[in-house]
């Protein structure tokens, strides 16, 4: 059986028990959210912004004590939401970013 690295991703996630993931969708990302999109345990929450979308994971993350997860695509995508990556890190919130 083959399947791709999106729907490993989508897999991933589901066994890690994570429950909503922040992003906003791009050209890389794409595959992710078709497969995303297939299934109804992880729940996407749309944001307007890169940046946005890992605040909100990160406030997700300190609200519930789960692992915040934002999707966002590469390049300024990414750029965009490292001061939210950053922010989690210098406080040791649980924050995972994938681009």
């Amino acid at each position: 059986m083959k399947i791709t690295g999106a729907e490993i991703i989508i897999r991933t996630l589901q066994e890690q028990e994570v429950e909503h993931v922040f992003g906003y969708p791009g050209g890389a990302v794409l595959f992710i959210y078709d497969e995303l999109f297939k299934q109804k345990k992880v729940k996407h929450i749309l944001a307007r912004h890169e940046q946005g979308a890992a605040h909100a994971a990160d406030g997700y993350a300190r609200s519930s004590g789960q692992v915040g997860v934002c999707l966002v695509t590469s390049g300024p995508g990414l750029t965009n939401a490292v001061t939210g990556l950053a922010t989690a890190y210098m406080d040791s919130v649980p924050l995972v970013v994938i681009s």
